[in-house]
């Protein structure tokens, strides 16, 4: 198959005799082509590409590319220049294919966030039956208010509760069922870890979880005179 203009495409088979063929045509969505196809397209329109830039960090590592570009020295700062040192990036290195979240993580992660914001919200009704509390003559009205506003953010997070753990079991029940055996480690630790790293598929090593967990020290030391201060570092240590 050719590629045309306007995303037009021409194929061609032979055939041996007379009769009937039959053919299909597959495709897929190449994300991280395209991207750096449109991408391209607009710096030579002298277009603003920051919407982009940010919508590349999803294909690619960040971290790489700035290291990448440092190795290379260069001094201009510009969303120009930083597309061209990312395509130039993706051009010397065999990058792996971007894989996207299933259908079941991205609920998932949008329970997560209807689940922090019930979770603030129920803080915040109960600060304020506290401080009715400590009234003189606090309005029977407004506690009665509150209690029942907080009394259904607790019924909605149980229902959304349940849910989230049925979506996670479907996938991930052997997973999760091992995480809640280690002491210490409840059923939303286990959870939230499970979904937030695909059931540890995401990871090749304990070394490159401990960095997406931001639990892997770094530490700053030259000779004798240089004692830097131990911190935490995102990025995987080889050895």
């Amino acid at each position: 198959m050719f590629s045309k203009p306007n995303d037009e495409f021409e194929a061609s088979f032979n055939v041996e005799k007379q009769g009937y063929y039959f053919y299909f045509v597959e495709s897929w969505i190449d994300y991280a082509l395209n991207w750096q196809y449109g991408i391209g397209k607009k710096i030579q329109d002298n277009q603003f590409v920051k919407s982009e830039l940010l919508e590349g960090i999803e294909y690619i590592k960040p971290l790489s590319i700035k290291r990448f570009i440092q190795m290379k020295l260069s001094r201009i700062k510009t969303d120009k220049s930083d597309a061209k040192m990312i395509c130039l990036y993706g051009q010397e290195r065999d990058l792996p294919a971007w894989i996207g979240y299933t259908k079941n993580q991205m609920e998932c992660f949008q329970m997560f966030r209807v689940l922090e914001t019930y979770t603030k919200q129920s803080t915040a009704y109960k600060n304020k039956l506290q401080a009715q509390q400590t009234l003189g003559n606090p309005s029977k009205l407004v506690v009665k208010s509150l209690e029942r506003s907080l009394k259904n953010l607790q019924k909605e997070f149980e229902i959304i509760e349940k849910e989230l753990l049925v979506l996670v079991k479907t996938d991930y029940q052997e997973i999760l069922t091992k995480l809640e055996s280690i002491p210490n480690i409840g059923r939303k630790t286990a959870v939230m870890v499970v979904v937030l790293t695909d059931g540890f598929t995401k990871f090749e090593s304990a070394a490159q979880l401990c960095s997406f967990c931001g639990l892997t020290p770094s530490i700053r030391q030259s000779g004798t005179s240089i004692h830097g201060r131990s911190r935490i570092s995102k990025g995987v240590s080889p050895c």
